[in-house]
Order: structure tokens, then sequence, then C-alpha cells
């Protein structure tokens, strides 16, 4: 029978899981905000120092399954470890200054201390926490990796209002630091596991989701029929097939395909990739409505932003809590329900409507994430076996990043082709003279949030009853 910990420590520990997790997402948005900023000081194109942001979300989610499949291997605690120092002297790196192509390296370093670290956070969480404790324990972390996705631009902006841009760096260091020495003091290292390490299809998949995601960034610059995007996007799924076939007859694969027999863990990942594109849907179109089709102060328009992750923040504890007196998928169904619910009222929005339609959406929108936080964590990660726990939280955490990434490919190609169709003519900014353009482009991306919300609700509901039958054995 697995051993939980008890006494003080575990809760120390969750601290520590928490701050990195926040800080490790947080650093995938925070710098959009700065990056005109940037690129005026470090002189270079505002187009070039967009890459601080792509390479960053790149090489964090090539390297989440090879750093939780050696967290299986050699202790998940072990490569949390390792991976808050390396995150941290990234963070000081481009901190410094010293040039784009430091801050770049900079950025990489950041990115590979990330991977090592939330590739292995949901696991540590299921292997220190009990079931009557569990559902609190995935709130918190899920809350810290909510928040740290969405924000980015509110807490950069306010950084930028009163420092540099080294400071959005910076500032994780000594956050980082107290949070290391917390994850020393709290945390063995764990038990290895014998093995090898499937070199190959670290190497297939990495190459996969590389030009995948290079691809969709290329996409939204050059229109997904430029022949440079199609030739990145057919690397990307030769790769990924050679990676499938090739774990198929590895002994020791990288990502074991035995894992996606199981139904509840297959349907929750799913359901993670669905709602988090649907999230990145608001985070990306409503600044755009607040400021420039309502004409807002960004004081004004930052306030409102910032409804979504202050409910998150309330209700995600909410969410925990009721995991563990209810049904675990059952409350993620109905985050879900409620994030397709505002998506709808958000698909009401005109440039005339009262601000109270958006208050709802964006009301809706955040209580059903913080309620879907908590306990779309337990529904993923308490089905797999414990030696799997590893490879089963990083493969969570890459099917968010698809999400966030993806999210973002999908609203902003919905919001401009339809702009562009309306206009005649290629549109890549906000139709100042049209604004109706833009209030049409907005109306069916929201639409489009609702239905991808609705096929995460419908693949979460698929999960309640194999639960039932996973609570009883």
């Amino acid at each position: 029978m697995q051993r939980f910990a008890t006494g003080s420590k575990r809760w120390w520990l969750l601290i520590a899981l928490g701050f990195f997790a926040f800080m490790t997402n947080l650093d995938g948005s925070i710098v959009n905000i700065a990056i005109p900023i940037m690129a005026k000081n470090l002189d270079v194109s505002a187009s070039r120092m967009e890459w601080t942001v792509s390479l960053y979300l790149i090489v964090l989610s090539a390297l989440l399954l090879p750093f939780g499949k050696l967290g299986d291997r050699i202790g998940k605690r072990r490569i949390f470890k390792w991976g808050t120092g390396t995150f941290v002297v990234g963070s000081l790196m481009a901190g410094i200054n010293l040039g784009f192509n430091f801050l770049m390296v900079g950025r990489m370093v950041q990115a590979i201390g990330g991977a090592m670290t939330l590739a292995n956070t949901y696991g540590i969480v299921i292997s220190t926490f009990a079931l009557a404790e569990r559902g609190r324990a995935m709130g918190v972390v899920s809350t810290f990796v909510a928040l740290g996705g969405v924000a980015g631009p509110s807490l950069g902006g306010l950084i930028l209002a009163h420092f540099s841009w080294p400071m959005i760096f910076l500032i994780n260091v000594p956050i980082g630091v107290v949070a290391l020495g917390i994850s020393l003091w709290s945390m063995d290292n764990g038990e290895p596991q014998p093995g090898t390490y499937d070199k190959w299809g670290m190497l297939l998949q990495a190459t996969a989701i590389a030009s995948g995601f290079w691809g969709l960034n290329l996409a939204q610059q050059s229109g997904f029929g430029d022949p440079v995007v199609l030739a990145t996007f057919a690397l990307a799924i030769i790769s990924l097939a050679a990676f499938l076939i090739f774990e198929n007859h590895q002994e020791t694969p990288l990502l074991p395909m035995s894992i996606f027999r199981v139904r509840i863990f297959t349907l929750g990942v799913l359901t993670v990739f669905f709602i988090f594109m649907v999230q990145f849907f608001s985070t990306v179109l409503m600044p755009f409505y607040l400021e420039d089709a309502r004409g807002l102060t960004p004081g004004a328009a930052g306030t409102l932003l910032s409804l979504y992750p202050l409910m998150m923040v309330f209700f995600a504890p909410f969410g925990g809590w009721l995991a563990d007196k209810w049904q675990v998928p059952a409350v993620a169904l109905l985050g879900s329900l409620l994030i397709a619910a505002g998506s709808i009222v958000g698909a009401f929005l005109k440039l005339d409507a009262p601000l109270m339609v958006y208050i709802i959406s964006t009301l809706l929108i955040g209580i059903g994430s913080g309620l879907f936080q908590s306990p779309i964590g337990d529904v993923v990660m308490s089905v797999v076996p414990k030696d799997q726990l590893g490879i089963a939280g990083s493969f969570n955490a890459l099917a968010r990043n698809l999400g966030m990434v993806s999210g973002t490919a999908v609203a902003t190609t919905v919001l401009f082709g339809t702009m562009s169709q309306l206009a005649g003519s290629r549109v890549t900014t906000y139709p100042t003279n049209h604004p109706e353009y833009f209030i049409t482009g907005l109306q069916i991306a929201m639409l489009v949030a609702a239905g991808l919300a609705l096929l995460g609700a419908i693949a979460i509901g698929l999960t309640i009853k194999p639960w039932q039958v996973h609570e009883k054995n």
C-alpha cells in the first residue's frame, strides 16, 4: 500500500510547487506586454523580439515529456529541485541585459528549468497527499497554474509602470531562491527506478512539437497557405507519425501507449486541451474589445480584465473542496459548462452593449475555470500507475500548453480571417474605420470557443461512469 506524507512539511512542499507552477506559466505570457519596450531598448524589430515568447514555449513544451519520464526514472522530486535552480539561473541571465542573443539563451535556460518543474508537479502532489486531501492540494497548485497563464499582461503592466523591463525576469530570482530553499528542506529525492532512456523517442517528439509550434507561430504572420508554414507542418506530422510507430516497438518507451488505454486519463487530457484553448480565446480577444472597440483607458480595461483571474483564485479552492466531497469529474463538468455559457454570453458583445454583458461573460468563464482546475488534475493523475505519474503529469502539462498555443492561433485566425473576408482584403490589425468588422469576428470567435468548451464538457462527462468504477476499486 502506498504511504503518503504527513506533518507540516507536505504543505510547505505544496507552497514551493505552487510558486514554480505560477512562475513558469507566467513567463510564457508576461513578456508580451514588454515587447515594444524591449525591442526599442535592444535595437531589434518587434517581430524578432516575439521569439523571446515563442522560444520559451517551444523549448518548454518539447522537454515536458522527456523530463516527466526522467522523473519516473530517477525521482520526480530530484528533477523538480534541479529545475528550480535552473529556472532561477535562467531568470537571472534573462534580466542581466547583455543584449538580445544573451536574452534568448537566458530564455532557453528558463524553459529547461520550467519543463523540469512542470513535468513533475502533479506527480509529486499525487504521491504526497492522500485521497482525502488531494482535491484541496490539487486546487492550490491548479490555481497557481491557471493564474500564471492569465495574469501575465496585468502583472507585466504593473511591473513596467514602476521598473525597467529586466525586472520582469529578475523578480523571479528572490521568489525562486525562497522556493528552492523550501524544496531542499521539504523534499527528499525519491526512489530511482530501473530502465533505459528512450533517446530517439525524445528526439522525435521534440521535433514534432517544436516544428508544430513554430508552424503555428509563422502561420499567424504569413498565413496557413505559406510554403514554409506548410513544410513546417509536414515535418511535424512526419515526426509525430515516426514517434508513434517507434514508441510501439520500444521496451521502455518515452510515452507508453498503454497509458492511453486508461479511458479516464485520455478523456481527461483531451478536456484539458479544449478548455485551455477556450481560456486563451478570452485572454487574446478581450483586450482588443475593451481598449480598441470600447475605447477604455488601459487602467479601466486592466481592472475589468482582472475579473477573470480574480474569479479563478476565489473559486479554485472551492472546486477542490467540492472535488473532495462530490464526484470529481462532475465538478470539472460543471466548470466546463459554465465556461461554455460564458463564451455564449460573450458572443452578444457589441460596440454599444452594456459593459454588464462583458462582466457576466467574464464572471462565468472565470468561475467555471476556477471550478475546473482542481478536479481535472485529480481526474488525470489519479488513474495511472504510480511508476507513470511523471509521464502522466508531463503529458497533462503538454496538453495544457498545446491548448494555450492552439487557442491563441485559432482565436486570431478566426478573428482576422472574418475581418479580412468582410473587408475584401487582408486585415492584420484592428480596423479603426470599420469596428463592426471586429465585432463580427469577435462574436464568431466566441461561438467557436463555446463549441470547444462543449466538446470538453462532453469528454469529461464520458468519464463519470468509469470514475465511479475506479472509486469502488
